[in-house]
């Protein structure tokens, strides 16, 4: 890895990269990212997991344009990119994905080097 990851609180590990959620002993909501206080009950009885590395294309886009300053790093030579959601089971996470992809595909969690940052994304798993 060539770069500094772009938030460290978002993984329980990096290798191999592992995404942190946050627990409800209270209502059984699972979040992403990780959460000190329940966005389901508003409880504080949460607890730090480590969420599925393997998921389904919900659904997905295009990025075809490029963001809006401050996300936009001038004079980056903007390449469109596929967002997904991707369902892990106990919660549904929005990510970049680096493989064409259809609803209902298997996707499997990497890390992705973006030259100033690293951060994670999906990709196809092969049949």
């Amino acid at each position: 890895m060539t770069s500094t990851v772009v938030d460290d609180t978002l993984f329980a590990q990096l290798d191999p990269p592992v995404l942190a959620g946050s627990d409800c002993a209270s209502c059984a909501v699972v979040a992403f990212p990780a959460v000190s206080r329940c966005p389901g009950c508003a409880g504080t009885a949460v607890s730090r997991v480590s969420l599925p590395r393997r998921g389904t294309v919900w659904t997905w886009t295009e990025q075809s344009f490029a963001p809006k300053p401050p996300f936009r790093v001038p004079d980056s030579g903007f390449e469109p990119f596929v967002v997904a959601y991707v369902d892990l089971g106990p919660v549904v996470v929005e990510a970049r994905v680096t493989s064409p992809v259809q609803i209902g595909d298997e996707v499997g969690l990497r890390l992705l080097d973006l030259g100033d940052c690293t951060t994670f994304a999906f990709e196809k798993v092969a049949a």
